[in-house]
């Protein structure tokens, strides 16, 4: 596509290239303007139609909306603030720098201005930041023939017309309709005979998390948000609330891997600031491995005594720091989709410890069969056999136990998740593995 836009240019031939343009899918023209250069870039925008440049500006990178709004005049800006949706004008205006959000100002209507505070006054992460209030709104009195004609009238300057909402004179939710049972109804049936008021609302300080869940488990389009009056003021809509799931599944595989979450890409993100991200948990993790030197320094008569039990510390740690971090992944995942819950904490350890069971025999056996046919050491198979059960019931314990732990405490479950349950096990496991070996084969101890 590239090659294609810019051999267009370079020829002079616009008219072909609006045409071709007009042909490429809105989705894929972002990823154009981030190849091509930014004279091209504001050739190609202008090119573009009304709607579709509207459609590829919202979903363009923030450094390349900046690049195309200073090369704007205050028509141009205004036409593109026009045909944006509301909540992606207050994307916009979050994203861009002081001085580029002044001339966005200056070019919005005061009656969108207005709104626009009102949005950006909502806390970061909560229902209100990411709704728009570009919704199509009804009365309970109109037949299908007078919503049909509202529909038609204003239909364009909303963000989705497939739900219509019907409100009471204080702008209460008393039902909702949608554009399917509209046409398919007779034009003289009353709105109220035919919408449903069974409806799920959420309110402006609801956490974004849950109400993408929502979209999830009540396959939504759109859901009405409402404020403590319980009189609608926006709604959320399926792009929104996916875009908030993709956010969250990112933030939570950086925590799982002891990495500081940055809203920043990864190209875009500093050297410094990626090493900054990732400092203060490698410098945690490490210092905690100074526990695990010291057990194995308690031991270290045992281990001279029969030297080859130190071959065998890094497949128990290693072992033992996998199965918790199964055992972790599942729990944090069974708990971001809602299947695992507090209260079902004993049920889950329940069945991981029977899990751990089944495993640790599995391990167990093939590694003793291996000992007995490499070393013919009989109490060797035990010690590593009994260590390994030892270790991975641990393991599935501490993977099951520290994520819920860390849910009830109010911090976020990813925390809990392969680094620290890792470092945990290793020192656990080194003082298991140690213990029985003392045990069976009758050795000596530093103390």
């Amino acid at each position: 596509m590239k090659e294609k836009v810019s051999e267009l240019i370079e020829t002079k031939k616009f008219n072909h290239l609006k045409e071709y343009l007009q042909s490429v899918n809105s989705a894929d023209l972002p990823t154009l303007f981030e190849e091509l250069d930014d004279e091209k870039n504001l050739i190609v925008y202008r090119l573009l139609s009304k709607e579709k440049a509207a459609e590829v500006f919202a979903e363009l990178d923030s450094d390349v909306q900046e690049k195309l709004i200073n090369n704007f005049s205050d028509k141009e800006l205004q036409n593109v603030i026009n045909e944006l949706f509301m909540d992606d004008t207050v994307d916009l205006i979050e994203e861009m720098p002081s001085n580029v959000v002044k001339r966005i100002l200056k070019n919005i209507h005061p009656t969108d201005r207005k709104v626009i505070n009102e949005l950006l006054n909502y806390p970061e992460e909560s229902a209100g930041s990411i709704m728009t209030t570009e919704f199509i709104d009804l009365k309970e009195n109109m037949t299908v023939e007078q919503a049909l004609e509202k529909i038609k009238r204003i239909g364009l300057e909303k963000e989705t017309i497939y739900n219509c909402y019907v409100l009471s004179m204080s702008r209460k939710v008393k039902g909702i309709i949608d554009l399917k049972t509209l046409v398919i109804s007779e034009k003289d049936v009353l709105i109220k005979d035919l919408m449903e008021t069974n409806v799920i609302t959420v309110t402006t300080l609801e956490d974004q998390e849950n109400v993408a869940k929502m979209f999830d488990k009540y396959n939504f389009l759109a859901l009405p948000v409402v404020d403590t009056e319980n009189r609608l003021v926006g709604i959320v809509t399926i792009d929104d609330a996916m875009d908030v799931l993709q956010d969250e599944v990112a933030e939570d595989f950086e925590i799982m891997s002891a990495i500081t979450p940055n809203e920043e890409t990864y190209f875009k993100t500093s050297v410094f600031s990626h090493a900054k991200n990732r400092i203060i948990w490698l410098l945690i993790l490490m210092l905690s491995s100074i526990v695990t030197g010291a057990i194995i320094t308690k031991y270290e008569a045992a281990f001279a005594s029969v030297p080859i039990l130190v071959a065998f510390i890094p497949m128990i740690m290693g072992t033992t720091g996998n199965c918790g971090s199964q055992t972790s992944t599942l729990i944090i995942r069974g708990m971001s989709n809602d299947e695992v819950m507090l209260k079902d904490y004993l049920k889950a350890i329940w069945k991981e410890f029977r899990v751990a069971i089944s495993v640790a025999l599995m391990l167990g056996v093939a590694n003793g069969i291996r000992i007995l046919v490499q070393y013919q050491d009989m109490k060797l198979a035990v010690v590593v056999a009994l260590s390994l059960l030892g270790t991975v019931v641990l393991a599935n314990f501490l993977g099951c136990s520290l994520p819920m732990l860390a849910k009830k405490i109010k911090i976020d479950p990813a925390l809990m998740a392969t680094p620290v349950i890792t470092t945990v096990s290793d020192m656990c496991s080194v003082l298991i593995f140690f213990k029985i070996a003392t045990i069976i084969m009758g050795l000596e101890i530093n103390l």
